[in-house]
């Protein structure tokens, strides 16, 4: 079991910037992956950007070069950059640990891009 918790989220601009952090209460070297997913309202929720234990990273294309997941494995913390944001942003993220076995989810914060 981990908890997860999830920060940073918030009302910004178009085209303003934030920072997601998510903090677990175990180390997140267990986890071979960790990832950030957004749901906004009446959509599914999708994979918006991935991290394995090795530090390659994976992105929607929606958010590529605008987005940077990453890691501190001594904060036990996955952050997410969020720059140049625009209103279809504009969702609930959420963080997720997976391992083989299980994924676990934290209760997500909002993020809410104004036009």
């Amino acid at each position: 079991q981990v908890q997860l918790v999830e920060s940073g989220g918030g009302l910004v601009q178009s085209g303003g910037s934030l920072r997601l952090s998510c903090a677990a209460s175990r180390s997140i070297s267990d986890f071979y992956i960790m990832g950030w997913y957004r749901q906004a309202p009446g959509k599914q929720r999708e994979l918006v950007a991935s991290i394995i234990s090795g530090g390659t990273t994976n992105y929607a294309d929606s958010v590529k070069g605008r987005f940077t997941i990453s890691r501190d494995n001594a904060k036990n913390t996955v952050y997410l950059q969020m720059n140049s944001l625009k209103p279809e942003d504009t969702a609930v993220y959420y963080c997720c640990a997976h391992t083989i076995l299980n994924s676990y989810w934290g209760q997500g914060t909002q993020v809410t891009v104004s036009s």
